[in-house]
């Protein structure tokens, strides 16, 4: 059991390893518990409030250090049974912890603004799934903190699978590690074609010159085709080190950009109706070569063992660090309302 107790400064000092289903006293008040989802995994961490009227934003930004500390230390925090009900109170939440949550730039996936800079989760149909990955991992700049709050759970299904990046990394066969350490990854985008996000979604403009100078300063060619279409190539890392605790994590999207990670009436419908140059995502190694299928595979298996699923209930919030966790997405039927909000945005060149 993890013993909290408020220091002079008003800052927490540990003082023993946190085990399942026990309490943590704060100020000799049972205010907060923490458990396991599953009594054999590790991750997420759940901390519940034994009280229904503690407060999240209050207690959170009390004991911030304290959620830092854990987060770093599993990677994923379910905070559920406490009393956030609104998209507002979502937003404290956020602020609480990490002062405020940034915009969603350089866009890969359909979401509809609900307030100033929170977002509905995917908005793809409710009959499909949302393959494991980090948000933005291919993006010059991304969120270290994700956090998904549940307004409305489904009737039936709807989860957010969340799996543990350094059970990944550990899993992947390790000459798949070195080449692509070796190698990179290339993102290939095309926007315009019909299909996907258009490139004044993707960037949040429609001047096409304010597209090249973004593309210019983060290194992306960019292709400008026939009826203001835009084709673009950008070589990333596949293996990065966390900032704050100095491991090197798998952290790209070589697997969930890939044409053969699509699920298969999607992916035949677009081979169908696409060459391989205009799909509206695909990925190869840094120079250009293409990813074995063989590698593909292997990687997707390595994902899908390593997941955690559980169903939402109503008011839980799932906070991630993005470098250690990844998230996913399940078929659902009925009403759904999960949102996004992301936060301490980070550079790929500072790593």
């Amino acid at each position: 059991m993890e013993k909290v107790q408020k220091t002079p400064d008003n800052q927490l000092s540990l003082k023993s390893q946190v085990f399942k289903r026990k309490s943590l006293n704060i100020s000799s008040q049972n205010l907060i518990a923490t458990e396991y989802l599953e009594p054999e995994k590790n991750f997420p961490l759940v901390i519940k409030s034994s009280v229904r009227k503690v407060d999240l934003a209050v207690w959170a930004f009390s004991n911030r250090d304290f959620i830092d500390t854990q987060l770093l230390k599993h990677g994923a925090i379910l905070f559920r049974g406490f009393n956030v009900d609104t998209v507002a109170g979502f937003e404290q939440v956020i602020k609480a912890i990490c002062f405020e949550a940034i915009e969603y730039r350089y866009r890969a996936s359909p979401r509809t603004q609900v307030s100033d800079r929170i977002y509905t989760s995917t908005d793809y149909p409710a009959d499909q799934s949302i393959f494991p990955h980090n948000e933005h991992a291919y993006s010059p700049t991304f969120p270290l903190k994700i956090f998904f709050f549940c307004l409305t759970p489904a009737q039936q299904g709807g989860e957010t699978p969340v799996g543990s990046c350094r059970q990944i990394f550990e899993r992947i066969d390790s000459k798949i590690r070195e080449r692509f350490i070796e190698k990179k990854v290339m993102y290939m985008r095309n926007f315009g074609d019909g299909f996907g996000l258009p490139w004044q979604t993707v960037f949040q403009t429609t001047e096409k010159a304010k597209v090249e100078e973004y593309c210019r300063i983060h290194d992306i060619k960019v292709e400008w085709k026939d009826g203001d279409r835009l084709r673009t190539r950008q070589v990333g890392t596949a293996v990065v080190k966390h900032p704050r605790t100095g491991e090197l994590v798998w952290f790209n999207h070589a697997t969930f950009f890939h044409v053969s990670t699509l699920e298969k009436n999607t992916r035949e419908a677009l081979l169908a109706g696409f060459n391989e140059e205009d799909l509206p995502t695909n990925t190869y190694y840094g120079d250009g070569s293409p990813i074995e299928p063989s590698v593909l595979e292997s990687l997707r298996e390595v994902y899908q063992q390593a997941m955690v699923t559980f169903p939402w209930q109503k008011g839980d919030i799932l906070m991630l660090d993005n470098m250690l966790a990844v998230h996913g997405g399940r078929p659902f039927l009925g009403p759904r309302q999960v949102l996004v909000g992301m936060a301490e945005a980070l550079n790929i060149k500072g790593l």
